[in-house]
């Protein structure tokens, strides 16, 4: 009875799944770039997590907790460099903010950030060259100056996403995926 019984399930067929094709990175800046955003508070605010518990290990940096709430649509316009363009640079620039909002204590406050970031194609795929940062200060009507913030949480989380998306690892958003 237990052989005909392992005989019958050896015998039935699995079902058949269609393969999913892998995701690939765009290879326009744009489309790229929009699906970076959508995913880039995730990727952030993970950042900030593990720095956290690092900050944990030291203890220092306990009274503030920093989330990026959304990144706001791409502008692809590039300001000039102050040099004559590089025949066949293909280095683009993308102009993008972040909405973060910061606790501290019992009070919350909200900063607006804008964000200037330099990608590069390359045979491999996407990668980040610069990002600089113009922060939001509540407490002063003058703008502050920009900052190369490519070590940064963002500048993290983008290096992140790209090296993901060079992986293929990256879904589009609304991309089902196959149940095992």
């Amino acid at each position: 009875m237990l052989d005909s019984l392992l005989i019958a399930l050896l015998s039935l067929e699995a079902p058949s799944v269609e393969p999913v094709a892998a995701w690939t990175c765009p290879e326009k800046v744009e489309p790229l770039t929009t699906q970076l955003l959508k995913d880039l508070p995730s990727y952030a605010n993970r950042v900030i997590q593990r720095s956290r518990r690092l900050d944990r290990e030291v203890a220092t940096n306990l009274d503030r907790a920093t989330y990026v709430q959304i990144a706001g649509r791409a502008e692809f316009e590039p300001l000039p460099l102050g040099r004559d363009p590089l025949p066949d640079d293909p280095t683009k620039q993308v102009f993008f903010t972040t909405l973060e909002q910061q606790f501290t204590g019992d009070r919350a406050t909200t900063h607006q950030h804008y964000h200037w970031l330099f990608l590069t194609p390359t045979p491999q795929g996407w990668y980040s060259v610069y990002l600089f940062t113009r922060f939001s200060d509540n407490t002063s009507s003058e703008p502050l100056p920009p900052r190369e913030t490519s070590n940064g949480v963002i500048g993290q989380a983008i290096q992140l996403w790209l090296r993901d998306c060079r992986a293929g690892t990256v879904r589009p958003a609304g991309a089902v995926l196959p149940r095992r």
